[in-house]
């Protein structure tokens, strides 16, 4: 993303004199005669530095304490340029916010390179030093100045899905390397001109050309796909899921990570607000996610992302359990807890409902019929996004999370516990 410096100057000549200096590719630079004028586009585009000249007003000092107040909550770099050499001056400007003082006549070299050092600074102070992008704060900035741009863009959100999990799993230094690794990707796709940043720890915006936006996404998918496979185990990559670690007994099946795109652009919607774009971004990205596989979305005139999806919370749960005495207890917890409970029997029973967790009893050892219940209710696509929660007195964990369970919980088992699995697993 270009920075953005703004020229506070009544005088023509200079201030132009001042912009064609500083104007560059990584640098646009706007001009302001009059200090209500320079605050419409502070608030519009949050500008990285100010460089406000005494031409304005005699009280410099007075203007940079009232840019510093009104900037707080963005603190930009403050230059001031005055006529006067003196050093009570500079010290009263220096005093009251500015960050830097310079007296004209200025020298055009040395000018350029203050102001290049004081953008470098700018910019590496919101930089997340582990994936060297620009954090959060930095990347709203980005979607404020987007939303006041005529041209035709495309902002995207890109999320490394299931990353909680593998980073539990793998450790933190193995979810760097991830990172590290599909950001390097992510960048290899951008030109100069695009932006990417940080929104959290596994989420990232990119701002790029309206046209060339759904191909970056198709590229990035594939690759991400490509080389993911690489950051498990074998016996992780062998078995098709990861094996995440619970209590001393019970297993936790976590899919794989994948990543999920969303992409909205300005060719159907003049966005007039960055959190109405937002907004927009966080419904397009969840309606591209999947269970287990890397998408992406992007708003077509047919397809709106606002209001289109059901904010409904899902909080059916089923019980398939042989004992009646603990189906009874089950049933009577979790309708205390204010879920909406039914007990069934068998797969037949389900009928169009899909819940959100099913709590399945794999049936004696011998026999092991729930596990077959198992795993028609996996290999069924309508409940994709149904969590499985099976308890069983065989204490195979393997054998029963490669029946398509999410969690394996032995018998006997202490009712807080499984409570706490449960209220773990609706909040996901």
């Amino acid at each position: 993303m270009q920075s953005v410096t703004l020229i506070i100057d009544k005088r023509q000549e200079l201030s132009t004199k001042y912009k064609k200096l500083l104007s560059t590719q990584t640098n646009t630079c706007l001009v302001s005669k009059d200090f209500i004028s320079a605050m419409k586009i502070i608030q519009d585009k949050e500008p990285d530095l100010i460089i406000i000249s005494d031409s304005i007003d005699n009280d410099l000092s007075d203007y940079c304490k009232k840019l510093r107040a009104l900037t707080y909550n963005m603190r930009p770099v403050i230059i001031a340029i005055s006529k006067s050499a003196e050093l009570s001056d500079r010290l009263a400007v220096l005093e009251n916010g500015a960050d830097d003082f310079i007296s004209e006549p200025v020298n055009s070299e040395e000018f350029v390179m203050r102001i290049k050092a004081h953008l470098r600074r700018e910019v590496e102070s919101n930089i997340d030093t582990r994936i060297c992008l620009p954090a959060r704060n930095y990347s709203m900035r980005a979607l404020k100045r987007l939303v006041s741009d005529n041209k035709p863009w495309a902002a995207m959100i890109v999320s490394i899905e299931n990353f909680a999990n593998y980073k539990e799993n793998y450790t933190e230094l193995a979810s760097d390397k991830l990172l590290q690794t599909y950001c390097a990707i992510m960048q290899s796709s951008l030109s100069e001109n695009d932006y990417i940043g940080k929104l959290s720890d596994n989420e990232f915006l990119i701002i790029t050309d309206n046209i060339k936006a759904e191909k970056i996404a198709n590229f990035l998918t594939f690759a991400f796909d490509s080389v993911a496979t690489k950051f498990y185990s074998p016996q992780d990559n062998k078995r098709g899921f990861m094996l995440m670690r619970g209590d001393e007994f019970a297993g936790r099946r976590s899919n794989f990570v994948h990543t999920t795109i969303g992409i909205v652009t300005n060719e159907f919607v003049q966005y007039k607000d960055p959190n109405q774009l937002l907004h927009s971004l966080s419904q397009i990205h969840s309606m591209a996610d999947l269970p287990n596989k890397s998408n992406y979305l992007i708003e077509r005139p047919k397809i709106s992302a606002e209001n289109a999806i059901n904010n409904e919370i899902n909080n059916k749960i089923f019980i398939i359990e042989e004992d009646e005495a603990m189906t009874l207890l089950l049933k009577t917890i979790f309708d205390l807890q204010g879920y909406n409970v039914k007990t069934i029997h068998n797969f037949e029973e389900i009928g169009d409902i899909i819940p959100a967790l099913i709590i399945l009893d794999a049936g004696s050892a011998e026999t092991l019929k729930g596990l077959e219940i198992c795993k028609e209710i996996r290999h069924n696509a309508l409940f994709d996004r149904t969590k499985l929660v099976v308890t069983s007195v065989l204490h195979d964990k393997e054998l029963i999370l490669n029946s398509g369970a999410d969690l394996y919980i032995p018998k006997p088992y202490e009712i807080s516990s499984l409570i706490r699995w449960v209220e773990e697993m609706m909040d996901e």
